[in-house]
């Protein structure tokens, strides 16, 4: 009989049913782990979107924009009043009555065409005073010249006189007192001439000054014609035959050239960099519907009105066909391109408040801050920015006076 030597075994060898039950109970396990861990933090996230959607629907949703730039073209249309190229009141420079009266209003005259004629008997008279004055003058003048002569001839005389004498004193036939004599005799002579001399200075002075003013006179009478001193038309007459004129204070005429109008415009201190001599503009009147004139821009003022920070410039406009006339009310389209474009926003944008002009800049957070802006032209729907803002940034299109500065809002891109 044989004996077994070896010990029995003592692992366990599990069946393949065992192993397939203790694989199914540990999925079982992950199972229910992973729902007991997933479902909560399912449900947590769906009340966080919950509450944050119901956070959302309670904030405001705003439309924003971007800040851009404007166009680069400067569009300015300024009302402007015409007025003619050249104008003068024609005034009387004689006194009397208006004797004739050759024109009249609208009139189109020549440079030196006769418009009025005045009567002045007063001053013919004058004139017949001063040319008898002038001849007065002229015969004390001759009177002192002959005067003069006859003083050298005595002169000449005292001297012979005085030579004479002295060579008899010199032989002892005369005394010495008739020497003295002779030479004081001589100097009073030499004195009177000089004297002489000088009346005939005065005189003629005296004669020079009497024709002075009747060539004055003369003058005044050649205004007794009024002329025209240059071509234009006559828009304004003040006096008709007969009426009283006082030289230097009544109007007789008003003469305008219109061949060229001046319009002048104020253009406001934010355009006047793209105003500049030379320009050219575009001239609109209301009473010539659909035609406009060419002008130029021929000055400016170089400085701007304290009291409206305006810049007066004058635009000229060829009149040739005479349809314009001074005084006409103007539109004038100085229109051009600007070298900076500035920023604009619109209008709806801007709150106006106690601080003065704001726009409400959106945050990257979405929060709101108020930025004091200076706004520049109003356009009607848009206005410039001139400090305040950069470009690009994010601002609420029409915020409203319920914005508050730190606010959240739900941004709406247009």
């Amino acid at each position: 009989m044989t004996t077994n030597t070896n010990p029995p075994s003592v692992f366990w060898h599990p069946s393949r049913r065992t192993i397939s039950a203790l694989l199914f109970g540990s999925l079982v396990l992950l199972v229910v782990a992973f729902f007991a861990g997933y479902l909560p933090m399912q449900r947590r996230d769906a009340t966080l979107r919950a509450e944050a959607g119901a956070q959302q629907k309670g904030l405001p949703h705003l439309a924003v924009m971007r800040v851009e730039r404007g166009s680069g073209e400067d569009i300015l249309k300024l009302p402007g009043t015409m007025q003619a190229m050249t104008e003068a009141p024609i005034l009387a420079r004689a006194d009397g009555y208006l004797k004739r009266r050759l024109v009249d209003i609208g009139d189109r005259v020549s440079e030196g065409t006769v418009l009025a004629e005045i009567e002045a008997p007063e001053l013919d008279q004058t004139i017949h005073q001063a040319e008898a004055a002038v001849e007065q003058a002229d015969a004390s003048a001759e009177q002192a010249q002959a005067a003069l002569a006859q003083g050298k001839a005595n002169r000449d005389l005292a001297r012979m006189t005085a030579g004479r004498v002295k060579e008899l004193v010199a032989k002892g036939i005369s005394t010495q007192q008739d020497g003295d004599q002779a030479q004081a005799q001589m100097a009073a002579q030499d004195a009177n001439v000089q004297a002489l001399e000088k009346a005939i200075l005065a005189q003629r002075s005296n004669v020079a000054a009497v024709k002075a003013n009747l060539a004055r006179l003369q003058d005044v009478q050649s205004y007794r014609i009024v002329r025209a001193p240059f071509a234009g038309v006559v828009t304004l007459r003040n006096v008709d035959v007969g009426a009283l004129v006082s030289t230097g204070s009544t109007l007789l005429f008003r003469i305008s050239q219109i061949g060229t109008l001046r319009t002048y415009v104020n253009v406001p201190q934010a355009s006047v960099n793209a105003v500049h001599p030379g320009q050219q503009a575009t001239v609109t009147v209301s009473h010539l519907p659909g035609r406009t004139f060419r002008g130029t821009v021929a000055h400016m003022a170089n400085a701007l009105d304290p009291s409206t920070r305006t810049m007066l410039v004058e635009v000229d406009v060829p009149n040739a066909d005479g349809a314009l006339f001074p005084g006409v009310y103007a539109t004038v389209d100085l229109s051009g391109s600007r070298p900076d474009a500035p920023l604009v926003v619109p209008a709806a944008a801007i709150l106006f408040r106690r601080d003065g002009a704001q726009v409400a800049v959106v945050q990257p957070d979405h929060t709101l801050r108020l930025q004091k802006i200076t706004v520049g032209r109003d356009y009607g729907d848009r206005v410039e920015i001139l400090q305040g803002l950069a470009e690009g940034t994010t601002i609420v299109a029409a915020p409203g006076d319920a914005v508050r500065d730190g606010a959240t809002i739900v941004p709406v891109s247009p």
